[in-house]
Formats: structure tokens, C-alpha cells, sequence
């Protein structure tokens, strides 16, 4: 798993193609996101002011980053073959954005987090463009729609956790 988190950062698309298409990755996947939601969430206990926020933002944090890897990929898959014509299942898409993920874990190390979150977004994007089988312009335009949704709603259970 570590070997292929490291393709999937280095923009490997035979990497990409390979968990799109073999759903025993998905479970690794889901162990991605997991461990990038509890760091996330871990995150933000330095950040919260006293006990009660603390344990409101750990929650918070876990529930996006879980819930928010499912939405992205039903968005995603919805997106992509409504839009532009792709070809894909939300298994595929929960597979590949769930490696595009990998590099998050470089987030916990100060000052890595933007540059990390930066990265991410290249790998989402060569993640939507390999899953969904479209042109690089497409996913992008996919990855905007998706992140605008996660935006909203992530700002939405903050609101409603915190």
C-alpha cells in the first residue's frame, strides 16, 4: 500500500489505472482517507480554544474527510458521465480519489500542509482524468465542481458540529 500511496503523489497514471479498475484497492482507499481524516482531525485539536470545541472539531474533521471522499466520488462519477461523457462507477472514482489523497499525509509536518493541499489537487485531478476516462480540461472542470459541493457542505457540518 505505502509503495502504491507513493505512485499515486509521483502522478503515476498506470497507478491510477490499476486501482480504477481492480476493486480490491477500494479498501485501501478507504484506509487512505481514513488515516488523512484522522490527522486532519488530530489537526485540528491544535487549533480549537478550549475542551468542548476540541472534541466538536475532531468530529468534525473525521466526518468530512469520510463523508466528503463518498460525496466527491458520487459528484464526481454523477459529473463526469452526465457532463462529459465519461465512463466510470463510483466504486472507480471512491478507488482513484482515495489514492489522490496519498500526499495529504505530508500535511501533519508544519509548514507542508499548503504545499501538500496544492499537490493533492494534481493528483485529483490526473485521479478523475484516469478514472473517468476524459481529457485533462474535463477533470479539472470535474474537480471544480466537486471541490465548490465539498466546500459547501463541509462549511455546512463545521456549522452544525462546532
Amino acid at each position: 500500500m505505502i509503495e502504491r500511496m507513493f505512485r499515486a503523489t509521483k502522478l503515476d497514471v498506470d497507478l491510477y489505472e490499476e486501482v480504477e479498475h481492480d476493486q480490491r484497492y477500494t479498501t485501501e482507499a478507504f484506509l487512505i482517507v481514513l488515516i488523512v481524516s484522522l490527522l486532519s482531525a488530530l489537526g485540528a485539536l491544535f487549533i480549537a480554544d478550549d475542551g468542548g470545541s476540541r472534541v466538536a472539531l475532531f468530529a468534525a474533521a473525521l466526518v468530512i474527510g469520510l463523508l466528503g471522499w463518498v460525496v466527491w466520488a458520487v459528484i464526481a462519477d454523477f459529473v463526469g458521465r452526465t457532463f462529459f461523457g465519461a465512463t466510470s462507477d463510483v466504486g472507480e472514482m471512491l478507488r482513484v480519489i482515495g489514492y489522490a489523497q496519498s500526499v495529504l499525509v505530508l500535511a501533519v509536518i508544519p509548514f507542508l500542509g499548503f504545499l501538500a493541499s496544492i499537490w493533492s489537487l494534481v493528483c485529483l485531478v490526473v485521479a478523475l482524468r484516469q478514472g473517468l476516462d476524459i481529457s485533462t480540461g474535463k477533470a479539472i472542470a470535474v474537480g471544480i465542481i466537486g471541490w465548490l459541493v465539498i466546500f459547501i457542505a463541509s462549511v455546512l457540518v463545521y456549522a452544525i458540529l462546532v
